[in-house]
Protein backbone atom coordinates (compact mmCIF):
# COMPACT_ATOMS: atom_id res chain seq x y z
CA UNK A 1 0.00 0.00 0.00
CA UNK A 2 2.84 2.30 -0.43
CA UNK A 3 1.60 3.55 -3.84
CA UNK A 4 -1.58 4.66 -2.26
CA UNK A 5 -1.44 8.49 -1.78
CA UNK A 6 -3.71 11.00 -0.48
CA UNK A 7 -4.88 13.75 -3.21
CA UNK A 8 -6.06 16.80 -2.17
CA UNK A 9 -8.06 19.11 -4.57
CA UNK A 10 -11.17 19.41 -5.91
CA UNK A 11 -12.96 16.46 -7.81
CA UNK A 12 -14.40 17.17 -11.32
CA UNK A 13 -17.65 15.92 -10.01
CA UNK A 14 -17.32 18.60 -7.61
CA UNK A 15 -16.59 21.15 -10.57
CA UNK A 16 -19.39 20.89 -12.57
CA UNK A 17 -21.75 20.80 -9.97
CA UNK A 18 -20.86 24.16 -8.43
CA UNK A 19 -20.76 25.38 -12.05
CA UNK A 20 -24.24 24.20 -13.20
CA UNK A 21 -25.57 25.58 -9.69
CA UNK A 22 -24.26 28.93 -10.46
CA UNK A 23 -25.65 29.00 -13.90
CA UNK A 24 -28.87 28.44 -12.19
CA UNK A 25 -28.96 31.20 -9.88
CA UNK A 26 -27.63 33.07 -12.46
CA UNK A 27 -30.80 32.21 -14.78
CA UNK A 28 -33.14 33.18 -12.58
CA UNK A 29 -31.63 36.32 -11.46
CA UNK A 30 -31.41 37.42 -15.23
CA UNK A 31 -35.13 36.20 -15.13
CA UNK A 32 -36.43 38.67 -12.34
CA UNK A 33 -34.02 41.94 -13.55
CA UNK A 34 -35.44 41.30 -17.52
CA UNK A 35 -38.39 39.18 -17.28
CA UNK A 36 -42.11 40.04 -17.01
CA UNK A 37 -42.11 40.67 -13.05
CA UNK A 38 -45.43 40.91 -11.84
CA UNK A 39 -45.42 42.17 -9.03
CA UNK A 40 -42.39 45.02 -10.28
CA UNK A 41 -45.31 45.82 -13.48
CA UNK A 42 -47.89 46.37 -10.58
CA UNK A 43 -46.13 49.02 -8.69
CA UNK A 44 -45.07 50.83 -11.77
CA UNK A 45 -48.57 50.76 -12.59
CA UNK A 46 -49.86 52.35 -9.08
CA UNK A 47 -47.08 54.70 -9.54
CA UNK A 48 -48.55 55.92 -12.67
CA UNK A 49 -52.04 55.96 -11.74
CA UNK A 50 -50.95 58.25 -9.09
CA UNK A 51 -48.89 60.95 -10.83
CA UNK A 52 -51.94 60.97 -12.91
CA UNK A 53 -54.15 61.39 -10.67
CA UNK A 54 -52.37 64.44 -8.97
CA UNK A 55 -52.18 66.04 -12.52
CA UNK A 56 -55.76 66.27 -13.31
Amino acid sequence: MKGLKKKKGITLIALVITIVIMLLLAAVAIQMAIGNNRTYNKINRGKKRTSESRII
